[in-house]
């Protein structure tokens, strides 16, 4: 009984934080799955979360269909979907462990990226989009948010350094993770 209340407690605490996420606190939504997943596997806290984000991103993709990045689009789209079915190939073979430790990895490396760039000396340039670079950090955002939906640090690792307008960054950002989350429900559902 106090495990199934826990649940519903740990259940409407993370899709609370999914809607701030999608509300313009973008990080918060990070933690909606690892909260889940204090009751539950981590697997299936982010398949029972998927149905949330597929419904919010509808009123995202609207808010930015305008406003996007077609190069970062191009590059991004075939390489998360790659992710995505490489987190699906080995979905069964992955241990719970391997996953948590995954989405620490790279939750601290965009952490210490992130000092980094604050304390450096020199200005930051911006990058351009390049296939190289997307195709690898793209491939890891498809792959961590099929696992956990943690797809935005490595799709920020990115991203982030093009330094893009405000409402083009948010644009690519919606439209990006709403294809995402349409391919998920492939593989979640077969």
């Amino acid at each position: 009984m106090a495990a199934d209340i826990w649940f519903y407690v740990a259940a409407a605490i993370a899709a609370l934080l999914v809607g701030m996420s999608k509300g313009g606190l973008p990080m918060v939504g990070m933690l909606a799955v690892p909260v889940l997943a204090l009751s539950i596997s981590p697997v299936v806290a982010a398949a029972l979360l998927l149905p949330i984000y597929v419904l919010s991103d509808m009123f995202g993709l609207w808010m930015y269909r305008r406003e996007f990045d077609r190069r970062n689009l191009t590059i991004l789209i075939p390489a998360t979907t790659i992710g995505i079915l490489l987190g699906w190939a080995t979905a069964s073979i992955t241990s719970e462990r391997l996953v948590t430790l995954i989405v620490a990895v790279i939750g601290l490396s965009y952490f210490a990226d992130a000092l980094y760039k604050r304390y450096r000396s020199a200005p930051a340039v911006a990058k351009p989009a390049d296939v190289p670079r997307g195709m690898f950090w793209g491939t890891i955002a498809g792959f961590t948010s099929f696992v956990s939906h943690a797809g935005a640090p490595p799709y920020q690792m990115y991203v982030l350094p093009q330094k893009l307008d405000k409402l083009i960054y948010a644009g690519t950002t919606t439209i990006l993770f709403t294809v995402v989350n349409a391919v998920k429900l492939v593989p979640v559902t077969s």
